[in-house]
C-alpha cells in the first residue's frame, strides 16, 4: 500500500491539502480516526454558526413588530431540535466530504495513525494493525479543547467546546471561562436563548486580539444584551460536588467572588493534538507543544510535513487550507508564494459580529508608523438602517507615507462576510486613494469600508 502523499487528519487542513494532491496527479490516501471533515466541521466551525443562525432568527422574531410585522405572541423554541439542526448540519457537511474524496480518487483510510521512520505509517482500527508507505507525509491532526491544571473537564459539569454543542438540555446558567472567538460564540448563542451567562477573562479585555476599540465596543454591545462580563478576572478553583451545578472562585478587580453555574464551560484554548502519534520514534522536532517547520511545512525530518493547529502559526481552518495547498503545490515544484501571516483574516460570529486583518491602530503606532485612521458608524449606513441593525463601525488604518493599507478591522452584522474586500486589496498593494475612489454599490454594508477610507483622508461624506 504504497502512496505518493498521505494525509493524517481530514479537517478543514487535511481533506483540502488531499484534494489539492489529487488534483496535481499525487497518488493519495487520507487518514480519520472518527469523522471526515474534522472537528471543525464536525464539532466546530460549522455546527457552531447552525446554532448561533437559529438563535439570530429567534431573536428576529422577537422583535417582528420593528419590522412593520404583526407581533408573535412569546416565540419558544425547542432546544433539542436546534442542537439536532446543528448536527444535521455537520453531518451532511461530512458526508459532502466524503463525496470529494470519492470525486478526486483519495482513499479514505479509517483509523488512528502513528508515522515511523522510513516514510511510513502505521494504522489501527478495530484492532488490527495495517502498515502504508508514501513518499510525503503531512500531519494534519488539528487541536483540541485545552485543559488548564485548576479547571479540569468532566464532560458534564465542566465541558469543553464539544460538549457545548450537544447538550441534552439547555442550562439556566451558565460561565464561560475564556473570551476568544469560541468563548464570545457560544456566551452569545446560549444567552440568546435565556441563560444566564458570565464570561470570565483574564485579560483587560474580551476578544483580546482585536484591535482595543472593537474589543472595548462588544463588550459594551454584550453587556448592553444582558451578559454579564467579568475582564482582568481569573477562576482560581472550581467545586462540581454541589449537586447539580458548578461553584467557581474567581479573582476579580473587587476581590473574590463566588459564581453558581449549571455548567462551566471552558474556552482557554486548544492544545495540538501531537501526541502518540509518532513523533518521537521519527525524531520529529516540536517545540512549545507544536511541530517545527519551516516556510514550507517540511519538518525537521525529510518527507514528513505538518500544517495547521499543530504548527505555530494562527489556529485558523482557511489557515490550514491554506497552507495544506501551499505544501502540496511547494512538493509538486510549482513557482508559489510564501504566505503572508501578517494578512490572514480572523472572524467572530457573535452579533454584533467581528472581523479583523492586518495591524491593529496600536500595533502599527508601536512599530513608529505614522498612521492616518479612519472610521465609519452603520449608524450612518443607509443599509444598515434599513436592516434594523445599526450596531457596529468599520475602522480602517493606511500608512501616511505611502497610502499601504495597514489593518481592517469591523464590528457589525455581516462583517465576516464584509472582510475579504480588505485581505484581496491588501495583497493587491491597493492604497487608500485606490480604495476611495472604487465606486462601491448603494445601498450596501460594503460602502462603509469606502466611507471610513475616505474618513482616514478627511473626505468622508455621510458623517
Amino acid at each position: 500500500m504504497t502512496y505518493d502523499i498521505i494525509v493524517i487528519g481530514s479537517g478543514p487542513g487535511g481533506y483540502v491539502t488531499a484534494i489539492r494532491a489529487a488534483q496535481l496527479g499525487f497518488k493519495t490516501a487520507i487518514i480519520e480516526k472518527e469523522n471526515l471533515g474534522g472537528i471543525c466541521l464536525n464539532w466546530g466551525c460549522i455546527p457552531t454558526k447552525a446554532l448561533l443562525k437559529s438563535a439570530h432568527v429567534f431573536k428576529s422574531l422577537q422583535h417582528a413588530e420593528d419590522y412593520g410585522l404583526n407581533k408573535i405572541e412569546n416565540p419558544g423554541f425547542d432546544f433539542s431540535r436546534i442542537i439536532a439542526r446543528s448536527r444535521d448540519v455537520a453531518n451532511k457537511m461530512s458526508q459532502g466530504i466524503r463525496f470529494l474524496m470519492k470525486k478526486n480518487k483519495i482513499d479514505v483510510i479509517e483509523g488512528t495513525a502513528r508515522v515511523k521512520a522510513g516514510n511510513k505509517v502505521l494504522v489501527t482500527a478495530e484492532g488490527k494493525e495495517n502498515e502504508y508507505s508514501a513518499q510525503h507525509i503531512i500531519i494534519a491532526t488539528g487541536a483540541r479543547s485545552r485543559e488548564l491544571p485548576n479547571l479540569p473537564q468532566d464532560g458534564k459539569k465542566v465541558i469543553g467546546y464539544r460538549q457545548a454543542l450537544s447538550l441534552p438540555e439547555q442550562p439556566k446558567t451558565m460561565i464561560v471561562v475564556g473570551s476568544g472567538a469560541i468563548g464570545i460564540e457560544f456566551a452569545d448563542f446560549y444567552h440568546s436563548l435565556g441563560t444566564e451567562v458570565t464570561v470570565v477573562e483574564y485579560l483587560p479585555n474580551i476578544l483580546p486580539l482585536e484591535d482595543e476599540e472593537v474589543s472595548k465596543h462588544v463588550e459594551k454591545s454584550l453587556k448592553k444584551s444582558g451578559i454579564n462580563i467579568l475582564t482582568s478576572s481569573s477562576v482560581e478553583s472550581v467545586d462540581t460536588t454541589i449537586g447539580r451545578g458548578v461553584k467557581a472562585k474567581v479573582n476579580t478587580k473587587s476581590g473574590e467572588k463566588v459564581l453558581e453555574a449549571d455548567i462551566l464551560l471552558s474556552a482557554v484554548g486548544i492544545t495540538a493534538n501531537i501526541e502518540n502519534i509518532g513523533l518521537e520514534d521519527v525524531g520529529i522536532k516540536t517545540e512549545n507543544g507544536k511541530i517545527v517547520v519551516n516556510d514550507w511545512y517540511e519538518t525537521s525530518v525529510s518527507g514528513y510535513y505538518a500544517i495547521g493547529d499543530v504548527i505555530p502559526t494562527p489556529a485558523f481552518a482557511h489557515m490550514a487550507s491554506a497552507e495544506g495547498i501551499t505544501c502540496v503545490e511547494k512538493i509538486k515544484g510549482l513557482p508559489i508564494e510564501k504566505i503572508d501571516y501578517g494578512n490572514i483574516p480572523g472572524c467572530t460570529y457573535c452579533h454584533p459580529e467581528v472581523a479583523s486583518v492586518g495591524l491593529t491602530e496600536k500595533q502599527a503606532r508601536d512599530k513608529g508608523i505614522s498612521v492616518r485612521v479612519g472610521k465609519f458608524p452603520f449608524s450612518a449606513s443607509g443599509k444598515a438602517m434599513a436592516n434594523g441593525d445599526t450596531d457596529g463601525f468599520i475602522k480602517v488604518i493606511f500608512d501616511v507615507k505611502y497610502g499601504e493599507w495597514l489593518g481592517c478591522h469591523m464590528v457589525g452584522d455581516g462583517v465576516t462576510d464584509m472582510i475579504s474586500e480588505a485581505v484581496v486589496a491588501r495583497k493587491l498593494e491597493t492604497t487608500g486613494y485606490e480604495v476611495i475612489k472604487s465606486v462601491h454599490p448603494h445601498p450596501t454594508l460594503s460602502e462603509a469600508i469606502m466611507e471610513a477610507a475616505a474618513a482616514a483622508y478627511g473626505e468622508v461624506i455621510h458623517v
